[in-house]
């Protein structure tokens, strides 16, 4: 299912056209295009070229490792997201390595490592939706992620699916409108709030 953005200003194509879908296709997403997607994240830019980004893959073709990670998902993305072939933990490290100090723009550059790999995905005909909604204690014991790293969203990645299989609230979701805020409310110039558009 494609569901392009119904953008003001021409943008390019793979930006209309990624967003964040809850039905996926069982079916694997073949090594090399996982492996690009990946590459993707790990060209992504970042304060004093930190790389703070770390992700915790688990594929269907390891199901004990796979449930582990779905098991860290509350139960809302649980309905949706047991199709899902990939499934991924982002992960933040919140001090720099090379200084030890606080990296305040951590999660921001995780977040630029994550849509790089989204954009690709979206090259290589797969979407990728981000979720808010897992157990952080639960991911943190479960992988020993270290006190110093910030477990920051779960990932699922795949093919589209039937989203005739999905409950009735999250199908009338995927078929609603996409929409977004103007940019005069978000784009200021010479103080906040006041529109540079």
């Amino acid at each position: 299912m494609e569901k392009p953005a119904p953008a003001e200003y021409e943008i390019l194509d793979l930006l209309r056209r990624r967003w964040s879908p809850h039905a996926f296709d069982a079916r694997p997403v073949e090594a090399d295009k996982l492996h690009r997607v990946l590459e993707a994240a790990r060209w992504a830019m970042s304060s004093f070229n930190g790389q703070p980004w770390s992700y915790i893959l688990a594929t269907r073709d390891q199901p004990e490792a796979w449930q582990r990670l779905f098991d860290c998902l509350v139960e809302g993305n649980k309905a949706w997201a047991h199709t899902a072939p990939v499934l991924m933990l982002s992960v933040a490290a919140l001090k720099f390595e090379h200084n030890g100090k606080p990296n305040r723009l951590a999660q921001h550059d995780v977040g630029a490592a994550s849509a790089m790999m989204t954009i690709q995905a979206t090259a290589e005909g797969l979407f990728v939706h981000q979720m808010a909604g897992f157990d952080t204690e639960r991911a943190r014991q479960t992988f020993q992620i270290p006190e110093d790293h910030e477990p920051m969203a779960a990932i699922a990645m795949g093919y589209p699916g039937d989203i005739n299989v999905l409950p009735e609230k999250l199908k009338e979701r995927t078929l609603a409108p996409r929409v977004r805020k103007p940019l005069s409310q978000f784009v200021f110039r010479g103080k906040w709030g006041q529109s540079a558009l």
